[in-house]
């Protein structure tokens, strides 16, 4: 491999290759914590959740993780928490997925199931009474209590569509500048729930314009954001909201996402879409986003490495936690576009500083074969995110770099031509003030 400086020298050495990625005979007493492939702990996962999305990641994972043993795990855990509830539709639906595979104290509890039901119907009805009346006095602090509290009911049986609608109906009721930040927020966690995240980003803007939001409604709001960006594939602004999110942040919206998640999600999203600079300046060196990586050390590791190019340790990294992402219910339709972006990005990253580079070497150093290197390379130079071109009977990979002693004649050419021009300028406007000449 030769850097530009040293043209005429050799392809490669072994040391430089190692410094950038490859495993050196001296790596292994680095001693970093690689993270092993190993089955997720559902326990401790579910356990940074609370509320209807605890229950909906144990599903997710249960329909996801195609491991029997890990699947009846999630589902006994979801028919745990569920029976705390009152959601007897989706109590039901996990009783259908458990399928008598758990034994009977996990089979179909009607008598549960039906009391509830009685229950929620008298709750209702009092509900709608409470409302009629206070409509009837046309007290607007009680109306909106009223919706609000219809809102709650609806959320809790697992009815998301007329849980938004009375939640949204407060509107015409709010009267402080609290109300209406309440309001987005009850939104955004229903609207979060049935995968709306045009509601989300709506109702954020919202909540954003009112004046003194506290500190923890202000995170809340730059993670609801994060979420909404994610889910329309705009990495870079979702790292962006999730780079911003304070330490205030906390367990206080584990009904949401978990501080884990904050971590992750942030990360994976920056190594797609920032170059070097802001990766230093916005995550390694953010002392706010530095309190959410210690708490997922493997991420905080792959970020280093990147930045560092220990492209192997880093890949080695993410490979690992790829089949845990993948069980992930916010993240799991982008873990393969983000990867693809990740290495893409190393492979550009890698090859920026050389003339050439030779490819056996660079397959080693990322841990693949020539053959895949150079198609994933050939995609590269095709989409001109690498200018250079590849010897396919050496397997070395050439840098196309730009004729500077045509380009600088060219600049030279081109400040004469701009000279020129603003001296023919200033002279006629010198011959005009002369000779008293004015426009009329």
């Amino acid at each position: 491999m030769e850097t530009e400086e040293d043209a005429a020298g050799t392809i490669v050495a072994d040391e430089e290759i190692y410094g950038n990625g490859g495993v050196h005979v001296g790596e292994s007493s680095r001693n970093r914590p690689i993270i092993s492939g190993e089955q997720l702990d559902i326990e401790a996962y579910a356990a940074l959740y609370t509320g209807r999305t605890k229950i909906s990641r144990l599903i997710f994972i249960a329909e996801k993780c195609g491991v029997p043993s890990m699947q009846l795990e999630a589902l006994r855990m979801a028919y745990d928490e569920i029976k705390k509830g009152e959601n007897t539709q989706l109590f039901r639906e996990v009783v259908a997925k458990i399928d008598m595979r758990l034994g009977p104290d996990y089979g179909p509890d009607n008598s549960w199931a039906d009391a509830v039901d009685r229950r929620a119907e008298l709750k209702k009805e009092k509900l709608e009474n409470e409302l009629n009346a206070y409509r009837t006095n046309l007290i607007k602090e009680s109306i909106r209590m009223g919706y609000n509290d219809f809102g709650d009911f609806y959320y809790a049986h697992g009815q998301l569509p007329e849980a938004f609608k009375n939640y949204i109906r407060t509107r015409d009721y709010c009267t402080t500048a609290k109300h209406i930040t309440n309001m987005c927020m009850n939104a955004i966690l229903v609207s979060i729930e049935m995968g709306q995240f045009t509601h989300v980003s709506s109702y954020v803007s919202k909540a954003e314009t009112q004046d003194s939001l506290d500190p923890i409604t202000a995170t809340k709001l730059k993670c609801a954001a994060g979420l909404a960006h994610l889910d329309g594939k705009k990495y870079k602004l979702a790292a962006r909201k999730f780079l911003e999110t304070g330490p205030e942040l906390g367990n206080h919206y584990t009904e949401v996402i978990a501080p884990q998640d904050v971590a992750t999600y942030g990360s994976l999203c920056a190594l797609a879409t920032f170059d070097r600079a802001e990766l230093k300046s916005k995550v390694i060196d953010n002392v706010n986003f530095r309190n959410f990586l210690e708490l997922v050390p493997e991420v905080r590791e792959l970020i280093n490495d990147f930045y560092k190019s220990h492209y192997a340790s880093c890949l080695e990294y993410l490979g690992n936690l790829k089949s845990n992402l993948m069980l992930d219910i916010h993240l799991h339709d982008h873990v393969e576009t983000l990867y693809q972006q990740i290495r893409s990005k190393a492979l550009i990253q890698f090859t920026l500083p050389y003339v050439s580079v030779d490819l056996h070497m660079m397959a080693t150093a990322f841990k693949t074969t020539v053959t895949g290197l150079e198609k994933e390379l050939e995609a590269l130079i095709t989409n001109d995110q690498i200018q250079a071109r590849i010897d396919s009977h050496n397997k070395i990979l050439y840098a196309r770099h730009a004729d500077q002693r045509n380009g600088t004649f060219q600049r030279v050419l081109q400040t004469g031509a701009e000279f020129e021009q603003e001296v023919r300028s200033m002279l006629l406007r010198a011959n005009l003030i002369k000779h008293d000449y004015n426009m009329k």
